[in-house]
């Protein structure tokens, strides 16, 4: 009898980790990475920023070529999808008609973007997740402007490009998009970009940034798109000429209700990839449910931006789309996998590999962003604070540092324009919850030497 193979669920970051881990520590067995993008596994933080711009090309951006995944001897089915699981007998669907009987599984689907209602039939608006994505954006951006007639700006390679959504990926693709010289108009509907993720000093010091920059921030809601018939040359559906905002426009639009758009970038955020599971057995609110040991379900795993896990540091639920959680959450998952089957007998694993038992998984979120030379860099939990304090605020130098806490006690820390041993340092302040106070003295100190 063929043994079942353990199945990796999305060729991404946390997929990658996932598999070559289960390799490393001693699964044998038949394993099955699954793909739904055609490309090799590559990373996704420069889709935005060096892809985007284009200083890197999409071979830059490859985590591991053929050759190097040749030794992990994958079953690897790119460009293929997922689309149900059956929990108690661990069989995948794939493409809605074949059945995969597995003896594991780990799912690392990631999320998609979200779009706003009729976008996607538009020639000229654009969502950035994907390779493919950032490269029809950058297409977009690096070949210029439409031709000239009344109301549109001419050519010149000048584009006026309106970015909806203005947290992380919006204001990251709106400095890419200056330093290339088009016109950029950003519109969220936080009167601060990124106060979500960072708070409003933080999100402040960003706002000055861009807006120095010639960045053109509003705040506001958006209530659909006009358009022209397309050039059969420029696409299949009408394209974009102006987004609508709702209510007549917020301040500082001109009290106008249109903003004239060539491209349009949505960026709206994301959402947990879980469509395709649809047994009850699982818990799907808000990414796939997961006790602190990345299990969903006996034999199945989650890790990385789809994983919602216990963490055993904060004592609740989290979920972080971040691209360092992505890695360690996958090797994490795997590594607690293999730990199961081996207790459970299951064929596949190397008789001389040490009985491992699983260990929950308690990492220090770390995340940063790129805008223009500005480095942001953060250690823990900086959303959904309850206190924040900003202990460096020093505009003229674009130094900030900003500590966050939750129920009296500091749970994150967020440094710009500072000497990077004094980030390292901060590590360690919110590796476990402290004490507010405590916590304080502690970055103080950390950050008092230059």
């Amino acid at each position: 009898m063929t043994a079942r193979p353990i199945a990796v669920v999305g060729a991404s970051a946390a997929g990658l980790a996932a598999a070559e881990t289960l390799r490393r520590s001693g699964w044998r067995g038949p394993l099955t990475l699954i793909g739904e993008e055609p490309h090799l596994p590559y990373d996704r933080p420069p889709l935005s920023k060096q892809l985007l711009h284009g200083a890197w090309e999409p071979e830059k951006l490859r985590l591991r070529t053929e050759e190097q995944l040749a030794p992990l001897d994958l079953d690897l089915r790119l460009g293929t999808r997922a689309t149900g699981l059956d929990v108690a007998t661990r069989t995948l669907t794939l493409d809605g008609t074949e059945r995969l009987a597995c003896a594991g599984i780990v799912i690392a689907t990631g999320v998609a973007a979200r779009t706003l209602p009729g976008a996607d039939r538009l020639t000229g608006v654009h969502t950035l997740r994907t390779l493919d994505d950032a490269l029809a954006l950058r297409g977009r951006l690096t070949n210029g402007g439409t031709p000239a007639s009344e109301g549109v700006a001419g050519g010149g390679g000048t584009r006026r490009l309106v970015i909806v959504g203005n947290g992380v990926l919006g204001c990251e693709a709106a400095a890419v998009a200056r330093e290339l010289g088009h016109e950029v108009t950003v519109v969220g509907i936080e009167e601060t970009p990124m106060a979500a993720a960072v708070g409003t000093d933080v999100g402040t010091l960003l706002a000055e940034e861009h807006r120095a920059r010639g960045v053109r921030l509003l705040t506001g809601a958006v209530d659909g798109f006009d358009t022209t018939p397309a050039a059969p040359a420029d696409g299949p559906g009408p394209q974009v000429t102006a987004v609508r905002l709702a209510n007549g426009g917020p301040p500082g639009s001109g009290g106008g209700s249109r903003l004239p758009a060539d491209t349009v970038l949505v960026a709206i955020g994301s959402r947990p990839a879980v469509d395709w599971l649809t047994d009850p057995a699982l818990d799907t609110t808000d990414g796939l449910g997961c006790d602190a040991y990345c299990a969903a379900a006996p034999g199945i795993y989650a890790a990385g931006d789809v994983a919602r896990w216990d963490h055993p540091a904060h004592g609740r639920p989290l979920r972080f789309e971040h691209r360092m959680n992505a890695t360690e959450q996958g090797m994490a998952a795997a590594r607690n996998l293999l730990a199961e089957l081996a207790a459970d007998g299951t064929a596949g694993t190397a008789d001389d590999t040490p009985a491992q038992e699983r260990r929950p998984f308690a990492p220090v979120p770390y995340f940063w962003s790129d805008q223009y030379d500005l480095k942001i860099q953060a250690y823990g939990l900086t959303a959904g604070a309850d206190r924040v304090e900003t202990l460096v605020r020093d505009r003229a130098g674009r130094r900030i540092l900003a500590l966050y806490g939750r129920e009296g006690r500091a749970v994150g820390v967020l440094a710009a324009g500072l000497p990077p041993r004094q980030v390292r340092a901060l590590r360690a302040v919110v590796a476990d919850p402290l004490p507010w106070e405590e916590a304080r003295e502690r970055v103080v100190a950390a950050t008092a030497a230059g």
